[in-house]
Formats: C-alpha cells, structure tokens, sequence
C-alpha cells in the first residue's frame, strides 16, 4: 500500500482520537504548525486533513481552524465468564433467524449482508476484463481446468503470501468455489463426526453451519475487545480436552472487526503446536486493512504444516466471483482428493479473470480506493450508533473488514429494539446467530460495505432516540 507523506502526523491524530485523548470539538494544530512541526509542504498537510475529513473524523471551521468532529464511546471489557470449557453439541437455537431470509427486502436498508453493494462492486473492471478474458481464451475456458486449480493463479496467490511475509508454495493452494467451501474442506480433512473444536466466540454464523452440518462438538473460545481471541482461555481448554481444530479469524474478526497482534498469532500457533493441533485460519478480510500494511497471518510463523489458510475474492471484488482458495499445509493431499469429489473444476472464466487482475497493479489500485470507502463509512456509523444509541451502550471501532459489534444495555427489551428496526427500515444481524449460547442477545452486527446515506444515519438516529426515549 502506498504510504503518504501525511500520514506522519494523521495517524498521531487519529490514534490520540480513538484514545479519547483528542475528544469531540478540541482544536488541532493549523496547517502552519503541523508544516513546521513535519517538515512537510503545505499542500501535503492540507491533504493530510481532507484525508482526516473525508473518513469522518474532523471538520473544519473557518473561524477556528480544524476540529475532531468524532465521539468515541467508552471501551468496555465484554463479560464472558459464562462460557463454558466442556465441549457441547453445535446445535442451533430455535428461534436463530438466517438473514438471508428477511420479509419486505425492498423497502429494508440492509445492514447485515456481508457483500460489497452494487455501488462498491468495480462493475466495468470486472466485466472489461472477462470480455477480454473471454476474447484471449475463448473454447478453452469450456474445458476443465485442474482439480487443485490453474497453476498460473496458484503462483500468484503464492507471490500475494510472500508480500506480506507467508511461505505459502502454489504446489498446496487448491482453488475453491468460494471461502465456505474451502472451509468445509479444511474441518472434514481434519476432524472426524463428535470430534472437538475450538471456535472463536462470538463467530459468523456461516462458519457455524459447517461446523453443526458436520456434525462436530463445539469449544467457545471468548475474542475479547482489545486483542481478539482469547489465548490463555484457549491453553486451559487444549489441557482439558482433545481438540482436533482450532477455527479462527486473526484479522478483523467478523463480527467484532478486531485485528490480533503478532503476538497473540505467535502465541496461539505455539498453542497449537505443543498439542500438535491444526489451525484452520480465514484470512478473507486480510486485505481490507485501514491503515499501515497489509497484516500477517498466523501461516507467516508455522514451520511445521499446522496451519489452513482460505480466503476469497467475494469480499473484495465481487460476490458473484465464486473463487477462494485453501493453502492445506500438511493436508494438502487430503484436501485435494476431497475437493475433486465436491466438484472437479471452479469456473475457468473465474479464474481467469482473477489472474489477469493479479498480473497487474489493477487489483492493488481497487483495494485502495475500496479501503478508504469501507473505512468512511464505518466511521459514519460507529460515530452515530456511539451518538445516539444509549449512553451504556458500546460499538466497536474497526480496524478493518466489514463489521461494527455493538453492545445493548442488558436491561433493554429487545423484541423492541427489534420492532423499532423494522419501523424505521433497518436491517442489523441479531447477536444470537453468532454462539451456540446466550450470551449474545443483547448483541447485533452491523455491516458497513453497504451504500450508506443520510438517510441510512437518519434511521439510524430515529432508532438510538426511540431507545432512550
């Protein structure tokens, strides 16, 4: 990702933001100050606050000069002490509602599908390119391709690994027909029917179904506000019981958005590796970064084959581009024989297509604006649910992704909360479509990749008054 020579002093500003030490009103140095300070030209201070502006989070005021224009609620520790270290069956609740599925989709904003919206999606790179792609192969994109995938994508998503510091060789990438499918691989290789895993708590409920439809007993592992998945938890569970998985989503985690450390990626590897158990890792929001670089994965620090990693391009480019991929370490060869029996061959033009967008700057030059546009618009929402949601309430700040997780007062109803969404015509992921427990119900998820307008903040806003009211 290119680094502005702005960022110097905006990322000081927005890291003393999210701290509260800069709160809502202060003034900010003028744009002479911060030349001076830098060492920076004008016109790259100036840009340095339209950049700040842009994603929300200061305004500027003719008479005043530039002030932080963002509240930042109150970070909370989540109490998760209930969950429990014996295993339990991954059965869903009755009342669990797929989202897919909601009446009057029409006339509903909908804040919980986690797909970029038509307005995000690069439309005319991505048909340019399968035309062209369509005029350069031709009859040969009808043929199979091989079960494991095209060699030439394999490379490149080999090449993308090493950028960002994981070995990763195109001789154990299987192409998939989407993240869902490369997950279902993942657990079936590595685990049998009652087998134990270890999930992240709260988790995506998509990842859920797979676990429950393979018929697998489930640990929650608590991902805590600051840091993600809960390490010494999760060391106290291995001592205890026979995991033979350990699922999870080191960077921004959906739902909550939160982005591991190294650290804690070095830690739960070492977890792992000491009861020899593998890690089936998505990676799917990897590249959805906000700020600095690109971050590692857990595969950056295995040496010993015990990590699967998968990802996809539907979050990136387009849902419709049903291609992800699986690195299966030391099960690869497992891996490969259960994908030829779950379909021979992902879509030829698919695949095509990706690589030719890989073979280029294209795909690095949509990311970057697709980044500044997600990260504006969880900034417009996390600064509106935090305004006028109650005040004993709290919204995650993201570091990256698709997700806000917000916390309700435990005293409010939430059949009205829930009624109340639905007069003002929003849609949020309840929180209990993402445990096998109860102890996300005063949780929902909101997803910002949709087109958000003002009168998207708006219902909002009704919705937040009508609680406190």
């Amino acid at each position: 990702m290119r680094n502005y020579k702005y960022t110097v002093f905006t990322s000081i500003i927005e890291e003393n933001i999210k701290k509260g030490i800069l709160k809502h009103g202060d003034r900010l140095p003028s744009v002479r100050n911060i030349k001076k300070e830098y060492k920076l030209s004008l016109s790259s201070v100036q840009s340095g606050y339209d950049y700040l502006i842009f994603k929300g989070l200061v305004k500027s005021n003719p008479r005043s000069g530039y002030l932080v224009d963002v509240k930042i609620a109150k970070r909370e520790a989540q109490n998760l002490s209930n969950l429990d270290t014996l295993p339990k069956n991954a059965v869903f609740r009755e009342h669990v509602m797929l989202t897919s599925h909601r009446k009057n989709y029409e006339d509903i904003v909908s804040l919980n599908a986690a797909v970029p919206s038509d307005l995000l999606i690069p439309q005319k790179l991505i048909l340019r390119t399968m035309q062209q792609t369509i005029r350069e192969k031709g009859a040969a994109l009808l043929r199979y391709y091989p079960t494991n995938g095209s060699l030439e994508l394999r490379k490149k998503l080999s090449q993308r690994s090493a950028q960002h510091g994981a070995l990763v060789d195109d001789e154990e990438i299987i192409i998939t027909d989407g993240a869902l499918q490369a997950l279902y691989i993942a657990l079936a290789v590595t685990t049998n029917p009652q087998d134990i895993v270890a999930v992240e708590s709260p988790c995506v409920f998509s990842v859920l179904e797979v676990i429950a439809n393979l018929h697998l007993k489930v640990i929650e592992i608590p991902v805590t506000n600051e840091d993600g998945f809960d390490a010494g938890f999760l060391r106290n569970v291995c001592t205890k019981n026979e995991i033979k998985a350990i699922v999870v989503t080191p960077n921004f985690h959906n739902p909550t958005g939160i982005m591991m450390s190294d650290e804690k990626k070095k830690e739960i590897y070492k977890i792992a590796l000491q009861h020899t158990i593998p890690i089936i890792e998505n990676d799917i929001y990897g590249d959805l970064y906000f700020n600095g670089s690109r971050p590692s994965t857990i595969r950056n620090f295995d040496t010993q084959g015990l990590v699967l990693t998968y990802a996809s391009f539907s979050k990136t480019i387009a849902p419709g581009i049903r291609l992800g991929w699986l690195a299966g370490g030391s099960f690869f060869s497992k891996a490969e024989r259960l994908k030829f029996s779950l379909g021979r061959s992902v879509s030829p033009l698919n695949q095509e297509v990706i690589t030719k967008l890989l073979s280029t700057s294209t795909y690095d030059r949509h990311l970057r604006t697709f980044r500044r546009q997600l990260e504006h618009q969880s900034i417009l929402i996390s600064n509106q649910l935090n305004q006028f949601f109650p005040d004993n309430s709290y919204t995650s700040f993201p570091q990256g992704g698709y997700s806000l997780w917000t916390r309700l007062p435990s005293t409010l109803d939430m059949k009205v909360f829930y009624a109340n969404c639905n007069k003002f015509g929003i849609n949020f992921t309840p929180g209990d479509t993402f445990s096998f427990t109860e102890n996300y119900d005063h949780h929902f998820r909101t997803v910002f990749s949709q087109h958000i307008t003002s009168s998207t903040l708006d219902s909002i806003k009704k919705i937040g008054t009508s609680l406190k009211s």
